[in-house]
């Protein structure tokens, strides 16, 4: 049995997660599986392998910045304390008025990455208010995680030439592009982003909305080294999920390095 690593999953506080779940059904018009909930991510971790996720958590304003963030860090470092390899990421907001000062914050709690979602914080990739931001996690060789693209014209916040605008300003930021590169825009994205070699992929809500042979080709296109499993829970349920990501003609080894290999290479955990 392969061993797995979730590189994009969201959980929200019990109190308010059927809600928040019904909110981001509304936003992209479709059905929400999961509970948004820890106990049911977990659950559906040892049911099928999973040794790790990544967390995120989306700072709709600059206000929800730091409780955003400490939420993150005390979930993952509970999420350690059940056994499992996992990293929070800090949320970000393009307001924030100190962007160093929670940084180094973060990263005192644990912390190992960004996370800023374009389309629903409503900022563009290349925003002048953002750049800061990317001059700060490319000097600490700290990963910035996006979400990728959407085919709506009102969302187009975080398009393929967005992102190449600001690889081209900072070409050593580490950037994770989620959703295979772009969400349902994989035919404008993809050709504008292979061979980044800085940029990697996940398979988050992607794998569900294309067909077999297109997951082959935008996977060997983008490079099989460089991609890595995610769910985006609760959007998807992890077995549905990887049942999907099994039908993709890939060889064992390259599942391997999707599943594990890939993410322990990213998050600089490599095993001996």
């Amino acid at each position: 049995m392969f061993k797995v690593f979730d590189v994009h999953t969201h959980t929200y506080p019990e109190k308010i997660a059927e809600k928040a779940c019904e909110n981001l059904g509304h936003f992209y018009n479709f059905e929400v599986l999961g509970k948004g909930t820890y106990a049911d991510l977990e659950s559906q971790a040892e049911a099928n392998n999973v040794g790790g996720y990544l967390l995120f958590s989306v700072a709709t304003n600059a206000h929800q910045v730091p409780k955003v963030n400490d939420s993150i860090a005390a979930l993952a470092e509970y999420s350690r304390s059940r056994g499992f390899k996992t990293i929070g990421y800090a949320g970000m907001h393009q307001d924030f008025p100190d962007f160093e000062g929670e940084i180094e914050r973060a990263v005192s709690l644990g912390l190992r990455g960004v996370k800023i979602h374009p389309d629903i914080q409503g900022v563009n990739i290349d925003d002048p208010r953002l750049l800061p931001l990317y001059e700060i996690l490319e000097a600490r060789g700290m990963p910035i995680y996006l979400h990728m693209g959407d085919n709506r014209p009102e969302y187009q916040f975080s398009s393929a030439d967005k992102l190449v605008r600001v690889l081209d300003m900072f070409p050593r930021l580490i950037v994770g592009a989620a959703h295979l590169g772009g969400y349902k825009s994989w035919d404008v994205n993809v050709p504008l982003l292979a061979g980044r070699e800085n940029v990697w992929y996940d398979t988050s809500s992607a794998l569900w909305a294309m067909s077999v042979e297109d997951a082959e080709r935008i996977i060997r296109t983008l490079g099989v080294e460089r991609v890595m499993f995610g769910t985006d829970y609760p959007v998807v349920n992890t077995r549905e999920e990887l049942e999907r990501f099994f039908r993709i003609p890939l060889t064992d080894d390259e599942r391997e390095a999707i599943l594990w290999n890939n993410a322990m290479r990213f998050f600089h955990m490599e095993e001996a």
